[in-house]
C-alpha cells in the first residue's frame, strides 16, 4: 500500500497546485494575462515536442 500513499501525495499536491494557479489567475493587474501567456507557451512546446516525437517513432516503424 506504499504505492497508494504516494498517489495520494501526488494528488493532493495537484489539486493544491490548481488552487493556488487559480488564485493567482483571478488577481489584479496582468497576473490572469502572465498566466495565459505561459499556458499558451507551454501547451504550443508540448504540442510541438509530441510532434516530433511521433514523427521520429513513426519513421522507426516505416520501411525506406
Amino acid at each position: 500500500m506504499e504505492s497508494a500513499a504516494a498517489l495520494n501525495v501526488i494528488v493532493d499536491n495537484i489539486v493544491e497546485m490548481n488552487e493556488l494557479f487559480t488564485d493567482v489567475a483571478m488577481g489584479d493587474g496582468l497576473a490572469p494575462l502572465l498566466v495565459l501567456v505561459g499556458t499558451i507557451l507551454v501547451v504550443f512546446s508540448l504540442g510541438v515536442f509530441g510532434a516530433l516525437t511521433l514523427g521520429a517513432i513513426g519513421s522507426l516503424v516505416t520501411p525506406n
